[in-house]
């Protein structure tokens, strides 16, 4: 059997338990960091225990829209649940994206419970040089 001993975390289960597991009608918020790295953004979400078939990713227009899912682990007839404080249900996010990005190459790995995103800078958001003619009064753009 087990013991708990931290008693916040008896306040944030019992929290938990209130709100009750998200649905797909009303999903609980999911994790996340954004930063970014070079000429892309990175957006990294949690989903310990989720496997890669229950996420579902999807970009309209500048809204980035991440669902996930957390199953319950398959129990046997035999087993007696002692203690069950991983959330279940369903975890989503909305993010909407600068124009600057480019949504039609973003990448996404997921690796030990951990989605990444990388959305790449568009090449038009990115500096360019601006020359300047003389005399002719004429501007040159070269990128």
């Amino acid at each position: 059997m087990l013991m708990r001993t931290d008693p916040f975390r008896e306040l944030d289960r019992l929290a938990q338990q209130l709100m009750g597991p998200g649905t797909w009608s009303k999903p609980s918020a999911m994790p996340m960091d954004a930063y970014r790295d070079g000429d892309e953004y990175v957006v990294a979400f949690d989903l310990p225990g989720v496997s890669a078939d229950a996420i579902d990713i999807d970009v309209e227009r500048n809204m980035l829209t991440v669902k996930a899912e957390r199953r319950p682990v398959a129990k046997g007839d035999d087993v007696q649940m002692e203690l069950s404080e991983r959330p279940l249900g369903v975890f989503s996010r909305q993010i909407v994206l600068a124009d600057t990005l480019d949504t039609e190459h973003i990448q996404a790995d997921y690796d030990a419970g951990v989605l990444t995103l990388r959305i790449p800078i568009a090449e038009r958001a990115k500096p360019r040089k601006i020359s300047i003619g003389v005399g002719s009064g004429r501007k040159e753009i070269s990128g």
